[in-house]
Parts: C-alpha cells; sequence; structure tokens
C-alpha cells in the first residue's frame, strides 16, 4: 500500500471535517449568509457526489467485483452493496431524533432570525445533541474519502470537497442554538469544529480495521457502499435542505453544474 496516499487521505478527511467549522464561521461572523447562494453550493455538492457515485464509484465497484467475482456473483455483490451503504446510512438517520438530526432540512428563519427573545439555556443541549449527531454522520463519510483516497486519489479529492460543502449547514446547525443561548462566538465556534473531527477519526479507525483485509474485491463493496452512502445523503439532505434555503431552480441549477464540473474534471485527468 501506498503510504503517500494514506497521508494523503487524512490530510483531505480534515479538510472535509472543517467544513463543519466554516458553517460554524458564516453564522458567527457574517451573520446572515446569502439563503440563494447556499441553495446554489447544496446543490452543486449534491451534483457531485450523484455523479462521483453512478459514474465513477458504482462502476469502478462493478469492474473490480466482476473482475474477481464473476460476471453472476460479481453483480448482486455489486448491487447489495450498493443499497447496503443506502441502508446503512438510513439507519443511522433513524436512530438520532429528527430535531437533533442534521439530515434533517430547517427553514431559512433558523438561520437570519438570531439571536431572538426566545434563546434560552435549553438550547445548549439542542446544540450538543446536534454536535454529536453530525459527529454520528461524519464517521462513515471520513472511511469514505479514506478509501477513495487510497485507490484513486483524484477520487477522493472530489469527494473530499463535496463532503466538505454538505458539512457546512450542519456546522450551522451546531453554532445557532448554543450561540442564542450563551451568546459566546468561541464556545459556539468550537464545538462546531470538534464536531468536524469526526470525519479524520473515521478515517483512522476505518483505516485500522480495514487495512489487513483490503484487496480488491472489499474494494469494490467499499466502492459500492459508498455510492450508496452519497446519493442518499444527497437525495434526503443536500437537495431538500438546498430547496428550504432558496428557490427550486437555483438548487438544480447547482446540482447540474455540480455534475459538469465533475465530468470535465474526471476528462482533464483522462487527457
Amino acid at each position: 500500500m501506498d503510504y503517500l496516499h494514506v497521508w494523503l487521505a487524512l490530510g483531505l478527511t480534515i479538510f472535509a471535517g472543517f467544513g463543519t467549522g466554516i458553517g460554524g464561521l458564516l453564522i458567527l461572523f457574517f451573520r446572515k449568509p446569502n439563503p440563494k447562494l447556499l441553495s446554489v453550493v447544496l446543490g452543486f455538492s449534491a451534483g457531485v457526489m450523484i455523479y462521483v457515485s453512478f459514474v465513477e464509484l458504482f462502476t469502478q465497484s462493478r469492474e473490480l467485483l466482476l473482475g474477481n467475482m464473476g460476471k453472476i456473483a460479481g453483480s448482486w455483490v455489486n448491487v447489495l452493496s450498493f443499497f447496503g451503504g443506502m441502508l446503512f446510512i438510513a439507519i443511522i438517520d433513524k436512530l438520532i431524533p429528527s430535531y437533533e438530526n442534521p439530515h434533517e432540512s430547517h427553514k431559512i428563519e433558523e438561520i437570519s432570525n438570531y439571536p431572538d427573545s426566545d434563546c434560552n439555556s435549553r438550547l445548549v443541549r439542542t446544540g450538543m445533541f446536534t454536535a454529536l449527531a453530525i459527529t454520528i454522520h461524519n464517521f462513515p463519510e471520513g472511511m469514505a474519502t479514506l478509501v477513495a483516497s487510497i485507490q484513486q486519489p483524484s477520487l477522493g479529492i472530489a469527494i473530499a470537497i463535496a463532503i466538505a460543502i454538505h458539512n457546512i449547514p450542519e456546522g450551522m446547525a451546531v453554532a445557532i442554538p448554543i450561540y442564542c443561548a450563551t451568546g459566546n462566538r468561541k464556545r459556539a465556534l468550537l464545538i462546531s469544529m470538534l464536531a468536524g473531527l469526526a470525519e479524520p477519526a473515521g478515517a483512522i479507525i476505518g483505516y485500522i480495521i480495514l487495512m489487513p483485509i483490503l484487496n480488491d474485491i472489499v474494494f469494490g463493496i467499499l466502492f459500492a457502499a459508498i455510492a450508496g452512502i452519497m446519493v442518499f445523503i444527497s437525495l434526503d439532505k443536500l437537495l431538500p435542505t438546498a430547496r428550504e434555503y432558496g428557490e427550486h431552480h437555483l438548487s438544480i441549477y447547482g446540482l447540474i453544474i455540480g455534475m459538469m464540473v465533475m465530468a470535465l474534471s474526471m476528462l482533464m485527468f483522462i487527457s
């Protein structure tokens, strides 16, 4: 195994996790983020994730599995791994209460109307639960970035950028209630950044667990599962949240632009 790729993977997961801290910064220092811009950016992230999942990850998984397991067995494992990834992240979502779940969309008013007279100490608990929920979600995302970066660094970079963008509203969800309740910018920002550290933590744990068994079949299963996770996140969280923040068409424009940018970047690597 190329350990340079491993270090690159860890660096990318730190970058992806830092998106949560950026979300906290946007709330605490810029006060009123532009909802239309956020809608386009979230749609862009969804476009990158969906395109990478179907065009790159699922296809590479199929090639690896069919080449090592045969056409019939490889095809079945490929499809089951994809939907298994979806089921995995769906179970995580189901176990987390919807109010603290960062994959539940929020109204833009929650961002633009703070702090207000209704803020009180109970909001700290909400912020802490949200941070815990984000930490749980970030573990598989960190593992996804790790696996993709080890096998193909350019793909890992694309995934890390998409995950970093999708972590921004999660950082907002942590920072808003804590800042409303305490008025302490540093505390709200610190907690949102700590939640993002689950990305590299997930990568490290994944590396320790998977290192002894990594081979083409395991990579094939993981690629398909990661594709399922990212498609689920895009459809369940990114696009609904983008529509809440702005106009429906803006999120779709962002999605198409994300797909185009990802396609062009892949063509540039080919040439």
